[in-house]
């Protein structure tokens, strides 16, 4: 189910880092974000975007989106808890707040409406759908940096 690819996503991305040394994870062609960046934004990207839109779908009538800006957060991210074992930490905690909310959905809440001006407008289970489609690319994108599979 969707909401069971979502919860898997935190063990799919600790099994695709495994065994990595910090040093590796700043690894990137130029340009594109390193394997530390792109953890960094799924686990920023889970509170400041995906979670958000989730509640204030649920809380409110047709709301409007604001985008979100991937560069400007990219330059000025928090960069505190960088560590590989932390980014993780911090990903599995963030995605099962995430979760939690998901699984208690009543029926009627994934037809609810939103709109976000770069998308359209779209339905919270388009929402979820799309959630689990950007865990996908991002997976694919470490797995890409790294020479790696990505794991099931």
């Amino acid at each position: 189910t969707l909401i069971d690819a979502l919860a898997r996503t935190p063990d799919r991305l600790a099994t695709l880092v495994a065994g990595l040394d910090e040093g590796a994870l700043n690894v990137a062609p130029d340009g594109e974000w390193s394997t530390r960046t792109v953890l960094a934004h799924i686990r920023d990207d889970e509170f400041l975007v995906m979670r958000v839109r989730l509640a204030r779908t649920l809380a409110e009538e047709h709301p409007v989106l604001t985008p979100f800006d991937e560069r400007a957060w990219a330059d000025a991210r928090w960069r505190d808890r960088d560590g590989l074992a932390e980014l993780l930490e911090d990903i599995r905690l963030q995605r099962e707040a995430s979760v939690a909310i998901v699984r208690r959905l009543p029926a009627a809440a994934w037809h609810r409406v939103a709109t976000q001006p770069e998308i359209g407008t779209f339905t919270l289970q388009w929402w979820v759908e799309h959630w689990v489609e950007h865990d996908v690319n991002h997976l694919e994108q470490i797995a890409a940096l790294l020479g790696r599979a990505v794991p099931d």
